[in-house]
């Protein structure tokens, strides 16, 4: 069967906006496209060697009803959260929390000078999920296949699956309904990289340095690129580049969204708020 390459569809530029403790952060996937990205929420880009940017970080609050997924360039950030699960998060490392049906967490730099680079991307959970018990992982950077290609590219497989040739290379994280893809790839100049994604899945490309080219259309940096229906992507770059490629398998389900909280109806949503309020959410 011939391969439909999936083409670049659409491109968002990244937002800049503060949130937590006045943290500057880069905001793609933001509210009023959540459909259009299902089951992607968000996905936050901070990234500053100025600490000013940074140091308040993201002191206790709630979520209930997504995942969140933090995964760490440059920089240590510590997690806690009220389960008592406690961790620091170092270059290279990911962290992969379910909130299910409520968590209380905290996320703070775990240092005062030099490059805090990073990012945390929302997955929306299935409505059988949402109140569902919470969950935390934690993997060092060692727990994460890096693929080395013949042309110099290399594919950090944090989620899912990335094939090459007659290899599979299986990500750190799995047993997440949505089926997620997280792949971190690097391009050198002058190079270009084939990588299946199953059809059924919704596709993006957040590129965090240089530029690609996707089907004759360039994805500069700190923009996002929702990719089109087909099974294949072809990404090539004319200088070095840096960029995520994100897939995942949409749940076709309501969405209500309010702050942290994710759920199926507002009537939910209001039930989250009185929840987190008196002191029922955990």
């Amino acid at each position: 069967m011939t391969a439909q390459y999936r083409q670049l569809q659409a491109v968002h530029d990244s937002q800049a906006v503060t949130d937590g403790d006045g943290v500057k952060i880069q905001r793609s996937v933001t509210r009023g496209r959540l459909q259009t990205f299902d089951p992607f929420l968000l996905l936050d880009e901070f990234r500053s060697d100025d600490a000013a940017d940074y140091i308040g970080g993201f002191p206790e609050h709630p979520h209930r009803g997504f995942q969140t997924v933090t995964y760490m360039l440059e920089g240590r950030m510590r997690h806690r959260d009220h389960m008592g699960n406690e961790g620091v998060i170092s270059a290279g490392g990911v962290q992969w929390m379910s909130a299910g049906r409520g968590v209380l967490h905290s996320e703070m730099p775990e240092q005062d000078q030099g490059l805090l680079h990073g990012f945390q991307l929302w997955i929306n959970l299935p409505a059988n999920e949402k109140m569902s018990e919470p969950n935390y992982q934690d993997f060092p950077a060692d727990q994460i296949p890096v693929v080395s290609l013949a042309n110099g590219a290399t594919v950090k497989v944090i989620a899912g699956e990335f094939k090459h040739g007659a290899q599979r290379t299986r990500g750190a994280v799995v047993g997440v309904s949505t089926k997620p893809d997280y792949l971190d790839i690097h391009l050198p100049g002058q190079t270009s990289i084939d990588i299946e994604v199953e059809g059924d899945k919704t596709a993006v490309v957040y590129v965090y340095e240089g530029s690609v080219d996707i089907g004759g259309r360039s994805l500069d940096s700190q923009q996002m690129g929702q990719l089109g229906n087909g099974d294949r992507v072809q990404i090539q770059s004319s200088n070095a580049a840096r960029f995520l490629l994100l897939a995942g398998q949409p749940l076709n389900e309501p969405i209500a969204n309010w702050g942290p909280f994710v759920m199926n109806t507002q009537a939910q949503i209001e039930q989250a708020i009185e929840d987190y309020r008196h002191g029922r959410l955990v």
